[in-house]
């Protein structure tokens, strides 16, 4: 499976295509890389509702006439421009919950994990895991934003050391890393200062 990334505007957020099909956070000054480098378009798949991972949903949306999968909690930052940044403003289809969907014949798993927004998940698709602003390379997401909750993030980052499998992350900032890694660097710092 191919994983192409593109760190997209001032925040530098990664937007991702996985196997030509599936976009992952496409975030400011998006579209046209996407457009040039997808062949076969089937979903718009969100890790969380701020700005600078949604900003050209509208656009793609409109364009490639695909459905966008957010978690339900994160629903409202697509119609809502929480941080006043003249985000385009956009429509999920479907609100998703920790579950696996099934998003043209491959199996999606979403898991939730809040504090960083309400509705913050983690994408896994065949071997991978596409983290968002939960896990990135050796720190984890800010929780001093608006909507975000230093309670739920110490939640979820326990929640994360229960994982018993290893896959590479790929974040929403940043490089890759993976499960393992990760955990220790929660068990070993992040833990001790929430």
């Amino acid at each position: 499976m191919q994983v192409k990334v593109k760190p997209c505007g001032d925040y530098q957020t990664n937007c991702y295509i996985v196997d030509d099909r599936f976009i992952i956070d496409p975030g400011v000054d998006a579209t046209s890389w996407v457009l040039e480098n997808i062949k076969n378009p089937k979903a718009i798949l969100l890790t969380h509702g701020h700005f600078d991972h949604v900003w050209s949903v509208a656009e793609l949306k409109e364009k490639l006439q695909i459905p966008v999968y957010i978690h339900k909690d994160d629903e409202f930052m697509l119609s809502d421009d929480v941080f006043g940044m003249g985000v385009p403003k956009s429509k999920a289809d479907f609100l998703v919950e920790e579950d696996i969907y099934l998003i043209d014949n491959s199996e999606i798993k979403f898991r939730h994990f809040p504090g960083h927004t309400p509705g913050s998940v983690t994408i896994e698709i065949y071997d991978f895991m596409f983290s968002g602003d939960f896990i990135f390379n050796g720190s984890i997401g800010r929780f001093d934003f608006p909507y975000s909750s230093s309670k739920d993030m110490k939640k979820s980052l326990e929640k994360f050391l229960s994982l018993n499998y290893d896959k590479i992350i790929y974040p929403g900032h940043g490089n890759k890393t993976n499960i393992k890694i990760e955990q220790k660097n929660i068990k070993n710092y992040w833990m001790s200062v929430l």
